[in-house]
């Protein structure tokens, strides 16, 4: 266990800039992926959400070969992040100015989505170098903590202000783009890491971390974290949707209860990390994600409360006892050298290979370049798991809806979490889209529980798991290109 360090005044004002960086940088992706699908939805953009989510596992490919080849070796850090930041204001903006055309600005938006993107993944690098080259180790968390903050509030925000279905999502992603593109300006100077080394291609195409899957237990760790991204996809992809079509009013703030529970259980990391070893971890990860669907599923007809609560609550154990304890267990398996490497394949099979084709298996998509179609349904007598629901109950909805006197400050806090549909509302369509929404979550739920009983029966590895401290397990949450949803 590391101690704490005391920082001196200057120090603090360090800590304070960067966990500010942190907090915008996570408000603008928190501002618009959350409730991506709704709000397109919801807005004649229907048949482009597939393409639009596959903009961040796009991107998260990409970003590595970016800080590799430039940032990392020309330009300061900050300075970097700024540009990059600007660049994704504008890109945004533009998004959000021809989204309300509709169908016809669909391919457009697809392109300009994956663009910002690959603005924006890069950024996740240059943050965290600028924290470790200002701050000391043990201070990250701190600063780190303010990211799933900032993600969180977004949530709270669009949800307070009515906006999870509305296109102005994007108009404040671009204002928070913007603000984190002008902060970045001031933040400390932070020289390029890698100026004036020569140019190491087998680091940057991670060719010595690959030969990490020649230890079987890697290999096996690696395949599993690949294959379990694609039921994890459905749940950023879908959940949005799901809680719309329930009754909730506005999922965008119902969904930071998953951000939340992600901050209590990175506190837990330390001690069930030295108590349960990687491999019983790792399970508890990946069966949370069968619980989920399992709790989505049987929950749907009903729309029983606690059910959807639960399922996503356990985001912070889906995420921390997975994610953050499968970047400890690469950090331990690779040779010291290579440790960045290997951190960065972990991130390409995952955030990048897996959730592209994750979103894919959601939306009902086809083999990259084929016309072959992706196997993500299963058929079950009358019912066929895994068919993406229609639309109808979400904009009927949208129609009970419309013309709605405004809230005031007090309703709309309130339906910050509230749950209910407005009068109108046919019981026939409900029952019909929640029998959708339940065969639906079967097909990740199956999908997870395959892939868990994989897992528990190939992966045995020992690692020492008794010198792991919050600092490590906030760290392992904050690899160059992760995500933090």
């Amino acid at each position: 266990m590391i101690a704490e360090t005391t920082l001196p005044s200057s120090g603090k004002s360090t800590l304070t800039k960067l966990s500010i960086m942190m907090f915008l940088q996570f408000f603008a992706w928190g501002s618009w992926f959350v409730t991506l699908a709704l709000a397109l939805g919801s807005n004649d953009l229907g048949a482009i959400i597939g393409g639009a989510f596959e903009s961040a596992p796009i991107a998260a490919i990409f970003a590595p070969l970016f800080l590799g080849l430039i940032a990392d070796r020309f330009f300061p850090s900050e300075k970097v992040m700024g540009v990059l930041m600007v660049i994704g204001s504008g890109l945004m903006a533009y998004i959000a100015y021809i989204a309300p055309q509709g169908a016809t600005a669909g391919p457009t938006i697809i392109t300009l989505m994956i663009a910002y993107m690959c603005c924006y993944m890069p950024t996740l690098g240059l943050a965290n170098t600028i924290t470790f080259t200002h701050l000391p180790q043990e201070q990250f968390p701190k600063a780190r903590v303010w990211g799933t903050i900032g993600w969180i509030v977004a949530g709270l925000f669009l949800g307070f202000s009515q906006l999870s279905s509305s296109l102005q999502i994007f108009w404040i992603a671009a204002a928070a783009s913007l603000a984190l593109g002008i902060y970045s300006f001031f933040l400390p100077s932070t020289p390029a890491p890698a100026k004036d080394q020569p140019l190491n291609l087998r680091s940057l195409l991670m060719l010595d971390a690959f030969k990490l899957c020649k230890n079987p237990a890697f290999a096996v760790f690696a395949v599993c974290s690949t294959l379990i991204c694609i039921p994890l996809a459905y749940y950023y992809a879908k959940t949005a949707d799901f809680l719309k079509a329930t009754g909730y009013t506005e999922p965008a703030s119902f969904m930071s209860i998953g951000q939340m529970s992600e901050i209590f259980f990175m506190l837990l990391i330390p001690f069930f990390f030295r108590k349960l070893g990687v491999k019983l971890m790792l399970l508890i990860g990946m069966g949370c994600w069968v619980a989920r669907y399992a709790l989505f599923a049987y929950g749907a007809p009903d729309q029983i409360a606690w059910m959807l609560f639960a399922g996503v609550a356990l985001h912070g154990i889906c995420y921390d006892f997975f994610f953050v304890t499968g970047f400890i267990y690469t950090d331990k398996t690779a040779p010291k050298a290579i440790r960045g490497q290997a951190q960065a394949l972990l991130v390409f099979l995952t955030q990048g290979l897996g959730m592209f084709f994750g979103f894919r298996f959601a939306f009902g998509g086809n083999f990259p370049f084929t016309d072959a179609k992706l196997p993500n349904t299963l058929t079950q007598g009358e019912s066929i798991y895994g068919n993406p629901p229609s639309g109808d109950l979400i904009l009927a909805i949208k129609d009970a809806n419309t013309g709605a006197p405004d809230k005031g400050s007090l309703e709309q806090l309130g339906g910050m979490f509230g749950k209910g549909y407005p009068e109108g509302i046919d019981q026939e369509i409900v029952t019909k889209n929640m029998t959708e929404w339940q065969d639906f979550w079967y097909f990740p739920m199956i999908l997870a529980a395959a892939i868990f009983v994989i897992f528990a029966i190939l992966f045995w590895d020992k690692v020492k798991t008794d010198d792991v401290d919050l600092e490590e397990a906030t760290k392992a949450a904050s690899p160059d290109s992760e995500s933090a949803v």
